[in-house]
């Protein structure tokens, strides 16, 4: 069966679909297009200067908002030991705007 069409967020293009499994499972499947949001991540991250200095407020990730639920779930954002070890694994580079370890 073709997966429903729940709902799509104007604003961000995330879409959330509801796939009807064989006998009484429901999937809820949230997707997004992230490409755009991975390129001005990829811009931000070559322009900053590697040897800058940090300071308290500089940004150093930008995420999407189904990655961003994703981590809710799994507690990761509630747990800044786990965000910063997130943050820094190679492979979510591409949520990265500047260059270092967080």
């Amino acid at each position: 069966m073709q997966p429903k069409l729940i709902s799509v967020d104007q604003a961000t293009g995330a879409q959330t679909k509801m796939h009807i499994l064989d006998g009484d499972d429901i999937v809820i499947e949230n997707t997004m297009d992230v490409a755009p949001l991975l390129e001005l991540n990829k811009a931000k991250y070559n322009q900053t200067d590697e040897r800058a200095r940090w300071g308290e407020w500089a940004q150093v990730a930008s995420i999407d908002l189904v990655t961003w639920f994703d981590l809710k779930k799994k507690g990761i954002l509630d747990d800044q030991k786990r965000l910063k070890a997130w943050l820094n694994d190679p492979a979510n580079m591409a949520y990265r705007t500047r260059p270092g370890r967080v």
